[in-house]
């Protein structure tokens, strides 16, 4: 699993693992935007959003999750490991990334990744594995993106949670909308501020943060065993 997993990892690079990188992050094409006097688009989205998710496509993203975040308003999420519950308080001010987050736990996409990365002293990431289901959901929607959602307030704090994103070729910084990493520097991440979006935090569970961790990790910050999660919404 684990040599799989690394070669969709280097492939995709849909991760935070070049965040140590100084040079300023680039984003590559803009989000589609939906025409604003579009109401018969507008209706249809809502109902799609009742009824399916098949309407959403890397061309509607914004619309789609902006609707789909008025019907679902709940703000606090857990995740599940073998070291323990971490609890997140998913932001209303950022609200196309609280929606795309509450979406694929809605859908269990996260309940058959791992946290693939344990950077000590800096971050923790996951989101990502090699198994069926999460190739699919990977796929489905041809691998959207998210525009950044950045807010002065929101900073790379001890806890903070925030959405993976590729470096190169990305130059409008837009977000993947899988992968996210968690800040564990008790001083912060702050040379990350406004190169990724921050959608959320941890309230409780930090000693779980901390054991993870410790775990032993290859050359590559990879954790030698697999550290597999499951993640339901709270309220």
């Amino acid at each position: 699993m684990k040599t799989i997993l690394k070669l969709l990892f280097i492939s995709f690079t849909f991760s935070c693992y070049q965040c140590t990188v100084d040079k300023p992050i680039k984003k590559s094409s803009a989000i589609v935007s939906i025409a604003k006097d579009s109401s018969i688009l507008k209706n249809s989205l809502q109902e799609a959003v009742k009824t399916s998710w098949d309407s959403l496509n890397k061309k509607n993203v914004t619309a789609f999750f902006t609707e789909f975040g008025k019907q679902n308003k709940e703000s606090q999420v857990l995740i599940k490991t073998k070291f323990g519950a971490i609890k997140i308080l998913l932001y209303a001010d950022v609200p196309v990334h609280r929606a795309n987050f509450l979406f694929l736990v809605q859908r269990a996409y996260f309940n058959t990744t791992v946290i693939y990365r344990v950077a000590k002293n800096f971050v923790i990431q996951g989101g990502n594995s090699d198994e069926t289901y999460t190739r699919t959901q990977r796929t489905l929607y041809g691998n959207y993106l998210i525009a950044p959602e950045f807010k002065k307030h929101r900073k790379h704090k001890y806890g903070a949670l925030a959405a993976a994103r590729q470096w190169e070729k990305n130059p409008k910084k837009l977000s993947s909308p899988f992968e996210f990493y968690i800040v564990h520097n008790r001083k912060g991440a702050h040379h990350l501020n406004n190169e990724h979006t921050v959608f959320g935090e941890v309230i409780s569970g930090f000693d779980t943060l901390d054991k993870i961790s410790n775990v032993e990790v290859g050359v590559d910050e990879w954790p030698i065993d697999d550290i597999k999660m499951t993640i339901e919404v709270l309220d």
